[in-house]
């Protein structure tokens, strides 16, 4: 099967699960959602000047659009989902964004304990929610004032709404950088104890209908593979790093235990619990079944087969290293690798993850009343 008819394919087995989940009740009057840069629609990119350059955007938007992918992201086609916009970065100022159906607070490199001096992003989970606070405390001011009403979510909204979480990567994959595999697991009950901080928080003020994604499958990541993967016995069977992975399965098992609980603390929230890691993981296992032709080397970024990644020059930059200028390059047909720049994934592959997401066979049964997808 040519590339064509790959995306050809894609295009309509995801017009297939999109129509089986508007067959069902699936309507939300706005998304909230909060995260990293699995996420993120431009959110680091406006509030701390973060250069994403071509060639992130190539695909569908033509031009960087602040997101780290050549295209579309998980979130993006799931708005597409609800026949809803895409979702406007909270700290882009830019192009009059309108908020009404929505706000985006999830910046790259985001995690959920606090941000330390070393983070990527000072934007934790926690600040994201502080930011939600005060978004709808403006957004129903404005409302009483009647001054643009358009571009914020209607009182009603703030109930009914939809939480996305998908954050939580970024505490795991950056702590094999100074932990051992024993201390990572012994810090997860603190990392899901300040999530749940602020999701009490959010349901506090309302919120009703939270949608959970578990972490993906860290160690498959080149950029994981290339650092912690140089010994071969480190790799498993689909040469990815094995510790990574083990972290990611035990964050995810708790995870499913904290929906649980909050389930049993809120009856009248619905809570879904969205099994990413699976999702991916068979991507990554059986992506020629897909119509991909590379799992874990990424489309964008320098140094060739069998990984394409370095980590001294991100994706679209140019640098000089011993003398030489190099340019991290996009490959020719991103639509056939699963990876975009070493960590995170191309629009071919969200679309792929969206596409299982939307047939309902990884979501768990917490749902009150409420059935998002079914196919």
């Amino acid at each position: 099967m040519d590339s064509k008819n790959v995306v050809a394919f894609r295009v309509v087995t995801f017009c297939l699960c999109l129509a089986a989940a508007n067959s069902v009740d699936f309507s939300y009057p706005a998304v909230f959602n909060f995260g990293d840069s699995n996420s993120d629609t431009g959110e680091l990119a406006a509030a701390m000047g973060f250069l994403v350059s071509p060639p992130n955007g190539q695909n569908y938007f033509l031009t960087p659009s602040g997101r780290f992918c050549d295209g579309r992201l998980i979130v993006d086609f799931l708005m597409d989902a609800m026949k809803l916009p895409f979702l406007n970065a909270y700290m882009d100022s830019v192009g009059l964004p309108n908020f009404q159906r929505g706000c985006n607070f999830a910046p790259a490199g985001s995690t959920i304990l606090p941000a330390t001096a070393a983070s990527i992003s000072p934007f934790s989970f926690g600040v994201q929610v502080s930011q939600f606070l005060r978004f709808r405390a403006l957004s129903l001011q404005l409302l009483q004032e009647k001054k643009f009403d358009q571009y914020v979510p209607t009182e009603d909204s703030f109930e009914k709404g939809l939480y996305m979480f998908d954050i939580g990567q970024n505490d795991l994959a950056g702590a094999f950088y100074s932990k051992t595999l024993d201390q990572i697991l012994a810090s997860i009950p603190a990392i899901l104890l300040e999530f749940e901080t602020g999701i009490k928080k959010l349901y506090d003020q309302g919120a009703r209908n939270f949608w959970i994604h578990n972490t993906g499958p860290l160690g498959c990541l080149p950029q994981v593979v290339a650092k912690f993967g140089t010994n071969p016995s480190t790799l498993d069977e689909l040469g990815c790093v094995s510790s990574p992975n083990q972290a990611a399965k035990a964050f995810n098992v708790q995870l499913q235990a904290f929906c649980s609980k909050l389930k049993g603390q809120y009856p009248d929230a619905n809570v879904t619990h969205v099994d990413i890691f699976t999702i991916k993981l068979n991507l990554i296992a059986n992506y020629s079944r897909y119509g991909f032709k590379q799992s874990r080397m990424a489309c964008c970024g320098y140094g060739g087969p069998p990984l394409n990644f370095d980590s001294r020059v991100s994706c679209g930059l140019t640098k000089i290293l011993n003398g030489t200028e190099i340019t991290a390059k996009s490959c020719k047909d991103s639509s056939v690798y699963v990876n975009w720049d070493g960590t995170h994934y191309t629009e071919a592959a969200n679309q792929h993850v969206a596409s299982q997401i939307l047939t309902g066979n990884y979501s768990n049964t917490l749902l009150g009343d409420k059935t998002p997808f079914l196919l």
